[in-house]
Order: structure tokens, then C-alpha cells, then sequence
């Protein structure tokens, strides 16, 4: 990342005058002022370090706020989220347990394999829209928060995946008997960007898995074990979803 704009001016300035002394220096002859251009490259460079340093403060706070984040998201709120992503997915072969039992190489590879999601039919991809629809709540708590934080990237994934929400309800409203999976699956283009959105929690929860790994092992067992409990009280999913 480059310099901030609102300390550009003073960057400007203080090379002007590391500038202007050497032509001083070099119309003069003057040493003296060859070690007084030094000293506003001196200056320029120790503030760049501290920028740099508290840059890399600045990342790491935003990572934690992220990972404070993602413990409301990950809640009881989204376990059905979960819960039939799970019994949707054909392959690759996901599972809480699997997940709770895996290594960090182990939890790596399910997460780049989750780029790749298929699933069993469009009914259980049906199930899993349907249950982003019912946390739309959720969701638009996290865009605040990801906006609050000035978390770039979570701000504009919550946009991708609250304007899907609305694309299906609006569907839903005003087809209620029909499938808004199966009115898309006809465009190709639209089925990859709603199979990136059915994906989502998954992946995102898979990635929150290895950083939990990493840092916080305990945590993720227990938040794993709370996601089994809660989609063990729920028994709503089946692969035997109703089709219209």
C-alpha cells in the first residue's frame, strides 16, 4: 500500500527540500548543505518506517476485529446455514466432525477444495437459498460491522450475498410454488455467481477453521461442538427436500 494521501504534501515538501539543498550544495560547493539535504531524506524516511509499522498494527487489529466478527456469524443464528450446505454438498466430502478432527493442512485443502462446491440436486441447493433468506438479519449485521471496522473485503462480500438474498425473495414473492434455483440453472453465468454465493458460509467458515487452528484450537473445538448441538436440535434437513 502506498503513502496516504493526507500526508503526501509533507512527503512533497520534504523532498523539495532535500532537493533544494543539493542544488545549493552542487551551485555552491557548500558541504554543509549537502548534509542538510540528508536531513529531510532522514525525516522521509523514519516517518515511512512508522507508517509502514503501524500499518501492519492497523492489519492485524482488523484481522482480530474480523475474527470477533466471525464468532457472531459463525452463531447458532447461521447453524442451519451450515447445517444444509452440508447436506447439500456432493462433493467435496464436508462435515462439522470432519472438520473438528482436521489438522491445519487438512482444514487448507478442504478450504481450496470448497472453491469447487457441487451439489446433490437443486432442491437441496433450494434448502440452503432459503436459509440465507431466513438470516438475512445476520448478514446485514455483519455488513455494518465490516463497514464500521472499514473492512474492505467482508463490506462488499455481505453486498454480493444480501443482493442475492433479494433476488430470491423478490423470486419467491412472486413465484412461491417454483424453485429459484431451477429458474436458474438455464444461464450458466448466473448458476456460477449463485453457486458462489451457496458456497459462501462454507468457505468462509472453513478459512475462519484454520485461523482458529493456528491460534485458538480450543475455541474452534468448542465452536464446532456448539454447530453439532444446534443441527442436532434441528432436524428440518434431509435429502429428501419436497420438490415443487
Amino acid at each position: 500500500m502506498g503513502a496516504k494521501k493526507g500526508y503526501l504534501p509533507f512527503y512533497v515538501i520534504l523532498l523539495a527540500a532535500s532537493v533544494f539543498f543539493l542544488l545549493i550544495e552542487r551551485l555552491t560547493g557548500n558541504e554543509f548543505m549537502f548534509h542538510l539535504a540528508a536531513i529531510p531524506m532522514e525525516v522521509l524516511i523514519a516517518v515511512l518506517v512508522v507508517e509502514r509499522i503501524l500499518l501492519g498494527r492497523d492489519k492485524s487489529e482488523k484481522r482480530r476485529q474480523l475474527i470477533a466478527m466471525s464468532l457472531t456469524l459463525f452463531s447458532s443464528e447461521t447453524s442451519d446455514v451450515l447445517a444444509a450446505s452440508f447436506q447439500a454438498i456432493k462433493s467435496p466430502r464436508l462435515s462439522l466432525s470432519r472438520i473438528k478432527s482436521a489438522s491445519i493442512a487438512e482444514l487448507k485443502k478442504m478450504s481450496e477444495d470448497a472453491n469447487m462446491i457441487e451439489y446433490e440436486s437443486p432442491e437441496l441447493m433450494e434448502a440452503v437459498a432459503m436459509e440465507y433468506v431466513k438470516t438475512q438479519r445476520v448478514w446485514q449485521m455483519f455488513m455494518d460491522r465490516a463497514l464500521d471496522y472499514d473492512i474492505e473485503e467482508a463490506y462488499h462480500n455481505m453486498i454480493t450475498v444480501l443482493g442475492f438474498i433479494n433476488h430470491v425473495e423478490v423470486f419467491k414473492r412472486d413465484n412461491p410454488d417454483k424453485l429459484f434455483i431451477r429458474e436458474v440453472m438455464g444461464n450458466e453465468r448466473l448458476m456460477a455467481k449463485v453457486k458462489e454465493v451457496l458456497g459462501f458460509a462454507v468457505r468462509k467458515f472453513l478459512d475462519y477453521a484454520v485461523e482458529l487452528r493456528k491460534k485458538q484450537p480450543d475455541v474452534l473445538d468448542q465452536l464446532v461442538s456448539d454447530l453439532e448441538l444446534y443441527t442436532q436440535e434441528d432436524k428440518s434437513f434431509s435429502k429428501e427436500w419436497p420438490t415443487s
